[in-house]
């Protein structure tokens, strides 16, 4: 997700997605410890979106 597109968000919904960001972030690390994880790289991504999010959200 680009932070344009998070840019053009409203501020109550900016908090939503970084709510479920986190959420997929916790789902993507038990598969992970699990075994069933196959591209690891999705936890990468997963915290480099919530962080992106919550740099916009601070920008507000």
């Amino acid at each position: 997700m680009k932070a344009s597109e998070l840019r053009q968000l409203s501020k109550e919904d900016l908090k939503a997605k970084v709510v479920s960001l986190e959420e997929n972030l916790f789902r993507l690390r038990c598969n992970k410890s699990i075994g069933q994880l196959e591209d690891t790289s999705a936890l990468k991504i997963a915290c480099k979106d919530i962080a992106r999010a919550k740099t916009v959200l601070n920008e507000n």
